[in-house]
């Protein structure tokens, strides 16, 4: 059962809720809506149950972990977060179009070279904009906007990647020969948008742009995978 400032209510046979003006309401609420009990929410997100009730207490004001509650929950984190953004009990009710996984943040190349390390204090307010994508991108997904030319590639290519586009990331994922990657150079802070080849049984970072310089750079000690690219769009997903 919800507290008493979340008394739940049908109405033309949707769920209603109380007033969520603070994350501890919003917490329980979208918790109480998936019917996850928490020690449930606990191993699904990977935060400590005694933190989980210390936030629904109203105890802890700004969480780490909010991404990760956010995709336990299966709702929007700027919601979550703020109040702002869809309610889950309103999200679950789109019908139409594809079936959307979650709310990920668009963040910078520079942020994406340091995600491993960033992730983890990453709050919904820290990201300029949210996309909702189609596919789960794991607790710490993210989406990059493509910026210059190196992955666009001739007319009649079959993948091109012009500037604007949005790249849906997978961090976890593990990178094999023919995907698109997100991969940080070692003397470099900003991660690169590359397809990853493999060479005479060496790694290497492509661009599918022919006329760009240097188009394949092969990957050296210290060099990371920052995820794998799963899908891109013109950022016009519900």
């Amino acid at each position: 059962m919800l507290s008493e400032a979340n008394i739940q209510v049908r109405l033309n046979g949707r769920m209603n809720y109380g007033p969520m003006d603070t994350l501890a309401r919003r917490a329980k609420a979208a918790r109480d809506f998936r019917r996850l009990t928490q020690v449930q929410a606990s191993r699904l997100s990977g935060i400590k149950q005694s933190d989980i009730s210390k936030i629904e207490r109203g105890e802890t004001l700004r969480p780490q972990g909010l991404l990760a509650m956010a995709s336990a929950y299966d709702c929007d984190p700027r919601w979550l977060d703020s109040g702002e953004g869809t309610a889950p009990w309103d999200s679950s009710n789109i019908e139409d179009g594809p079936t959307v996984k979650g709310s990920y943040p668009i963040i910078s190349m520079v942020q994406a070279g340091n995600w491993s390390q960033v992730c983890g204090n990453f709050l919904p307010g820290d990201a300029e904009e949210w996309v909702m994508s189609p596919h789960n991108l794991g607790k710490h997904g993210y989406v990059l906007r493509v910026r210059g030319q190196s992955m666009t590639a001739p007319e009649g290519s079959r993948y091109s990647f012009p500037e604007g586009v949005l790249l849906h990331v997978r961090p976890e994922a593990d990178a094999q020969p023919g995907q698109f990657v997100i991969a940080r150079r070692n003397t470099e802070d900003e991660a690169t948008f590359k397809r990853l080849v493999l060479i005479d049984g060496e790694r290497y970072l492509e661009a599918l742009n022919p006329d760009w310089p240097n188009r394949f750079l092969r990957m050296q000690e210290g060099d990371a995978i920052c995820g794998v690219v799963v899908d891109a769009s013109f950022g016009n997903l519900p």
